[in-house]
């Protein structure tokens, strides 16, 4: 009888064991399928989260180096660098902006009774002003926090015309609506000039909590378009200087590559700058599939472990019950490579069928088991994130033991739900870890019993 019958014949006469074996390796087989599938899942729902958000690169302010006093001038770059940046193949949209004091001109009224105007240094008629390159790509835009209620975003097209955006509530005070014309004068000097307003948006803050970067009441903010608000405060040498920039890179990986790119164009210029990638957004939304991801894998590493120690016994176990049986077969001629072979065909079928039964139900018990256990990390990423205060007007808040740049991303929940899919490549995973451990469990004891004779065996019995 040759050794293939003689494993069939072994695994039916032996079925309390085989299916103890089976047992085994079907837990085994589950369990790192799972894991298999929840990190397959998690890398897909990251990759899609990437996508979704972009990979953004802002130039701001290095707080850390020599422009970081207080009292010293924030740092400016030529906006003609920027657009060199802006030109690589690696972005995929750019923007770019300046901020100063503009004073309105000609009756128009500041709407009043929130933050105090004066405290920002602005004056009873001063307002904010953001000179912007294309107004829609600016955060609060792209959030969708604010709304463009009528008119249409500045662009880069309109980057040398001298238009606004204007907050409702301040167009409700004064009667303005697109189209209409209103006069803006230069933070120091006479200098003054005719804006068009290009649109009206809505900005959800109240009055009472002023704008946290420039201190005041956000129904005063102005967007105008860079270049026409610029020639209002125009340099020595008529040149277009920023203070901000945003890079939309078109893959997250390109990171590196675009730091390289602009230490290349820029040069002496970025000094006072630092290139940050704001991937607190990504970081958010993908909190909770690393805590599942990182559990699943030190489950799937643990049961392996374990399961393959038991393995071991198990054969082990099965190979010295057999000694006599192995003994008279090697009398009778029987190759030894062939015991082990029948060893091991029975391990490996046992092993296959594990696996085939553990793919016929595994994603839909996996899929369940993401949804709970990632409903809850998602659901205590939510209230971490809904629990989060700013910190008092004025105050930077860290003598309230508050972090500003822990603020939440908005538009950016934390991914509550992960599409479990099976496929070839994570069966031939667990197919590959299967068969591993079985062939390792099959040759370890195997070889301790075919060290000795036939005669050694017969004779020492168990």
């Amino acid at each position: 009888m040759n050794f293939v019958k003689r494993a069939g014949f072994s695994l039916w006469s032996r079925r309390g064991r085989t299916l103890i074996t089976l047992c085994t390796f079907l837990v085994i087989s589950v369990m790192v399928l799972a894991g298999v599938l929840i990190q397959d899942a998690t890398a897909q729902a990251k990759e899609e989260a990437k996508r979704s958000v972009g990979a953004e690169v802002n130039l701001v302010m290095d707080l850390s180096g020599q422009n970081a006093g207080g009292g010293l001038v924030a740092p400016q770059i030529s906006a003609a660098t920027v657009e060199k940046l802006g030109a690589s193949g690696l972005v995929q949209k750019y923007n770019y902006s300046m901020f100063d004091r503009g004073v309105l001109k000609g009756g128009t009224e500041l709407v009043t009774g929130g933050a105090d105007t004066a405290a920002s240094g602005m004056g009873p008629d001063g307002t904010a002003t953001l000179g912007v390159l294309d107004s829609a790509l600016l955060p609060d835009f792209r959030s969708g926090k604010f709304q463009l209620l009528s008119g249409a975003h500045l662009t880069a097209a309109d980057k040398n015309k001298r238009l606004l955006l204007v907050e409702e509530r301040l167009a409700r005070k004064n009667g303005l609506k697109t189209g209409d014309k209103l006069i803006l004068g230069a933070n120091e000097g006479s200098a003054k000039a005719e804006f068009t307003v290009a649109g009206i948006f809505r900005d959800p803050r109240p009055s009472s909590e002023p704008e946290p970067e420039y201190f005041i009441d956000p129904a005063n903010m102005l967007y105008a378009s860079i270049g026409g608000f610029a020639g209002l405060n125009a340099t020595e040498d008529n040149s277009l200087r920023v203070t901000k920039a945003t890079f939309l890179l078109e893959d997250a990986g390109d990171l590196g590559k675009f730091k390289e790119e602009a230490e290349r164009i820029a040069g002496a210029e970025l000094d006072g700058f630092q290139l940050d990638a704001n991937d607190k957004a990504i970081q958010q939304m993908t909190g909770p599939l690393d805590s599942i991801g990182s559990t699943a894998a030190l489950a799937m590493w643990l049961i392996g472990v374990a399961g393959a120690a038991v393995l071991v016994l198990l054969v082990n176990l099965a190979v010295k019950q057999r000694r006599k049986e192995y003994g008279v077969l090697l009398a009778m001629g029987e190759k030894k490579w062939k015991l082990v072979a029948q060893q091991a065909l029975e391990i490996v079928a046992v092993a296959a069928l594990a696996i085939g039964l553990s793919s016929l139900f595994t994603q839909s018990l996996t899929q369940s088991a993401s949804r709970s256990l990632l409903g809850q990390e998602a659901a205590e990423a939510r209230h971490k994130l809904d629990s989060w205060q700013p910190p008092a007007p004025g105050s930077t808040g860290i003598d309230q033991g508050i972090d500003p740049n822990d603020k939440p991303v908005e538009n950016a929940d934390p991914i509550d739900r992960i599409d479990i899919r099976l496929d070839p490549a994570a069966l031939a995973t667990v197919g590959a870890v299967g068969l591993g451990l079985g062939l390792l469990a099959t040759a370890v004891p195997a070889a301790s019993v075919l060290r000795l004779s036939p005669r050694t065996i017969l004779t020492k019995g168990k």
